[in-house]
């Protein structure tokens, strides 16, 4: 009988094989570890690179900062505006496109706060005119985020291209004036509101001082250095009783800390004319109402709460006199602004070097009639055709001044500033926008229901 075959040095071949598979699996798997981790590592380090480059100063912020809900909006705005709206040949395109004046010898101007009240209807009738115009604005939710977007909406139809970025965030800005040789910048943007600043005075610091101080710095450094015309406020003059108010009298007596930080403005303007040759005019505006407005003020929530049916607060002062305002309509403050833009000399410094002295003006843009709270809701009811539950308050002690009066002598010397519209032909136009906007009939007076012009500026 044949003995079975030999098996025993296949078996150790087999096994021999198997522990070389084993040894190299297991130094693949290592390798790969090995190379997984470092990729890793690669990316996070140039993620940490990335964002330390872009926001060196986060940090800083967030500890000064109590307030970390209005942080995280700043944090939020500036990775958004730096990571995206901030890179690509796309996005610079638009930037280019927007800033191109249409017109002989037009200005290429930078707008900032382009969504909100003023500065969208600015930005509009420059743009109409043939100027250059790029939008800025943060988008914050101060008011009702929908409505700028609706702004937003309007200013891109007419070829207007807004950046969403913050004031404080100091690479987009530099970057959008390495792209663009500005000519002129309006600068519009702030915290608006005088009892706002009671709950939330850090967002005012923030925006009103140090936002100022970011756009003059990047301001003051470019080369050719634009010419600025930025607003300022009527609420400078605060505690001040000569009437009607004129760019003479004091402004040393705030009432509110948006007053405040609106008087700092002026001072830190004349800093910087001062030292590095800034063309600057500050431009008062005294109360400010129209199509497309802020639902904060008190023209916009009356209309809204008398239409629900709600009681509205008409207050008077601690003597019970009548609060008055000077209602300025909206198209007369875009003329004042057009005005101290085409008036506004060129800024005399470069790179940040002043080479002579530079022009520095205030004005008062007013409408030369108060007029008070009682006949706004008056004339209000009349166009509503709705009678308003009124209730009869003393005014609290918010910040809020009981009158304001505009000279307005010096602006029409200068530019020939000179309002043409009574808060009657003003109302009537707000509220043919506002019905048309929120599409609201009911009750309303058939002449105005019918809606607004979109485009109206």
């Amino acid at each position: 009988m044949a003995s079975p075959p030999d098996t025993s040095k296949t078996t150790k071949l087999e096994r021999y094989n198997s522990y070389l598979r084993r040894v190299n699996n297991t130094k693949l798997l290592a390798t790969s570890a090995k190379l997984l981790f470092r990729a890793t590592l690669l990316a996070a380090l140039i993620f940490i690179f990335f964002f330390t480059f872009n926001y060196p100063l986060l940090s800083d912020r967030h500890s000064h900062n109590p307030h970390s809900n209005h942080h995280h909006r700043i944090l939020h705005s500036t990775f958004l505006s730096s990571a995206v709206y901030g890179s690509g040949a796309a996005w610079e395109k638009q930037v280019r496109h927007s800033s191109t004046p249409r017109r002989p010898n037009g200005f290429s101007i930078l707008v900032t706060g382009a969504a909100g009240f003023v500065g969208s209807h600015c930005s509009l009738a420059l743009r109409k005119r043939g100027d250059g115009v790029l939008g800025l604005d943060n988008f914050n939710s101060y008011y009702d985020t929908s409505l700028k977007r609706a702004r937003e909406n309007l200013l891109l139809k007419h070829g207007v291209f807004v950046v969403e970025a913050d004031l404080n965030d100091a690479p987009i800005l530099s970057k959008l004036f390495d792209i663009v040789p500005f000519s002129h910048v309006l600068h519009l943007a702030a915290q608006a509101g005088v009892r706002y600043a009671m709950q939330n005075p850090q967002s005012y610091v923030a925006s009103n001082v140090a936002g100022f101080v970011s756009l003059l710095e990047v301001a003051k450094s470019a080369d050719p250095q634009p010419a600025v015309v930025w607003a300022s406020s009527s609420s400078v003059y605060g505690l001040n009783t000569d009437n009607p108010f004129s760019e003479a009298h004091r402004t040393d007596r705030p009432a509110s800390l948006y007053a405040a930080t609106k008087k700092a403005g002026e001072e830190i303007a004349h800093t910087y004319n001062h030292i590095y040759g800034l063309s600057l005019t500050g431009l008062r505006f005294f109360t400010v109402y129209g199509p497309w407005g802020r639902p904060d003020m008190a023209y916009f929530f009356f209309t809204k709460d008398i239409l629900q049916g709600k009681p509205i607060n008409i207050y008077k002062t601690h003597d019970g006199k009548e609060v008055a305002r000077d209602f300025t309509y909206i198209d007369d403050v875009v003329k004042g602004c057009i005005g101290a833009l085409d008036t506004a000399e060129k800024s005399t410094g470069s790179g940040g070097k002043k080479r002579g002295p530079a022009q520095l003006r205030v004005y008062n843009l007013g409408n030369t009639s108060p007029v008070g709270v009682g006949k706004l809701v008056a004339i209000l009811e009349g166009l509503l055709n709705v009678k308003a539950k009124k209730h009869v308050i003393t005014m609290p002690r918010n910040g809020d001044v009981p009158f304001t009066h505009a000279n307005v002598s010096l602006a029409y010397r200068d530019f020939g500033y000179k309002p043409s519209t009574d808060l009657a032909t003003g109302l009537r136009k707000f509220v043919k926008w506002y019905v048309g906007y929120y599409g609201v009939q009911s009750r309303v007076k058939r002449e105005i229901s019918t809606p607004a012009q979109q485009s109206e500026a």
